[in-house]
């Protein structure tokens, strides 16, 4: 019987100092994923001051009280393992995945990344270089400044989602050690970290383990983050971001829809799924790209999160279509808005997504990653068993709703980004 069959039933215990640890074994391979995860990335980024989170995310592993850099790498890669380091709007992780003999020493080696880096000025000035070189790179991607003009337009720059995750280069260059040292001190604290251990680990053993390398982490609340809901758009927004050099434009088109708590976000999913990334795109992919051959690429993308999310479309086609592809996208956002979807694209979404499930818990990280979902929105331990019927209890009508509610391109936000420089309509 798979675990997907089975259910996860993971064990999930509380440090005293306010560490959440949840814990799966699964057997299949003598390896453990260890998954840490800090709720507190971008959007806690210091107003007028973004990319500190991302600065934070290339310096967590570069040196801590008791370890250096080059003995951080040696000791991890003596034992054939990585550590991965990712931020995200709502968190900072250090993934890492390793054998059983070794899980107790990676754990401490991850666990002294996180409570106690020491940021070296010498590594500061290699990874700003490097952050800088990142950022110049988004700003001559087209699909990169696109997407980061439509979040400016669809809620400001003054607000968190509105800023580029890695920041500018000049918020690189006004990053240093006492920034770091400030966002690390608020944000990085027990009550504010998840830890999923996953494999071949007895729960208790894994928690007992978690206790001995956090638990002399002194607790402390997290600073709130203020992150005000966006006012939902009642006009048509145009922007266009000229890149004459670049060989194709890239288009997006998007609203602000829901959040992840919202009721309907079942029927948003399904919806995003027929609109955009079933099969080979959707109606979207379907249409503009495989019947009309008008784009190289094209996809919708659901972010419902703590706050109304974006429900973005992106596009890269040739200049000479760029008018077309947005005319083209206004007619399928019409279309699904005036009359929802049909019972056979319901039907097989819901199978596709129901589907997908086992494919996602394959792995221990899969499994990791979907338990940290879970813990982030307080969805249950038996989320992973309650979402398949979730899902099926979405009908045409809902779906068919929650496209009336947010699909309109009277109120679209459009951006364009390439070698073109008019208006979008």
């Amino acid at each position: 019987m798979s675990i997907a069959q089975a259910g996860l039933n993971p064990v999930r215990a509380v440090l005293a100092n306010g560490v959440r640890v949840i814990a799966k074994q699964a057997r299949v391979t003598p390896a453990v994923t260890i998954h840490v995860a800090v709720h507190g990335g971008t959007v806690a980024d210091p107003p007028g001051l973004p990319g500190v989170a991302y600065f934070l995310s290339r310096m967590i592993d570069r040196g801590t009280a008791s370890l250096t850099a080059d003995q951080i790498a040696e000791s991890l890669e003596s034992r054939g393992v990585s550590l991965a380091v990712n931020v995200t709007k709502h968190s900072l992780s250090l993934v890492s995945t390793c054998l059983v003999e070794d899980f107790t020493d990676v754990l401490g080696i991850v666990a002294d990344c996180l409570m106690h880096p020491v940021f070296p000025e010498a590594e500061i000035v290699t990874r700003r270089g490097e952050m800088i070189t990142f950022i110049r790179q988004d700003d001559d991607n087209p699909a990169a400044v696109a997407m980061n003009g439509l979040m400016e337009l669809l809620y400001g720059n003054g607000h968190p989602y509105g800023w580029p995750t890695r920041g500018t280069v000049a918020s690189a260059g006004q990053i240093g050690r006492a920034e770091l040292i400030d966002f690390h001190s608020r944000r990085a604290t027990p009550a504010s970290t998840v830890i999923a251990i996953v494999g071949d680990v007895d729960p208790a053993a894994a928690t007992g383990a978690c206790a001995d390398a956090f638990g002399v982490w002194p607790s402390g609340p997290p600073t709130p983050v203020a992150l005000p809901e966006p006012a939902p758009s009642s006009s048509r927004r145009g922007r266009v971001l000229p890149m004459m050099s670049k060989a194709q434009a890239d288009i997006t088109y998007g609203f602000t829809s829901i959040r992840r708590h919202d009721p309907e976000y079942y029927a948003y999913w399904l919806m995003n799924n027929i609109f955009g990334q079933y099969s080979l795109g959707g109606r979207l992919g379907d249409n503009i790209r495989e019947r009309q051959g008008m784009a190289y690429y094209i996809m919708s993308a659901l972010d419902a999160t703590v706050i109304a999310g974006p429900l973005v479309v992106r596009a890269g086609v040739a200049t000479t279509n760029v008018e077309r592809a947005i005319a083209a996208i206004d007619d399928e956002v019409r279309t699904l808005a005036a009359e929802g979807p049909t019972e056979k694209e319901l039907r097989e979404s819901k199978q596709y997504l129901i589907g997908s499930l086992p494919r996602t818990l394959e792995t221990n990280l899969g499994i990791a990653g979907f338990l940290q979902t879970a813990e982030f929105f307080g969805l249950g331990l038996d989320y992973d068993q309650r979402l398949p019927s979730l899902l099926q209890a979405v009908t045409r009508d809902d779906v068919h709703a929650a496209a009336r509610r947010t699909l309109d391109p009277s109120r679209a936000t459009v951006v364009v980004a390439g070698p073109y420089d008019r208006t979008p309509a």
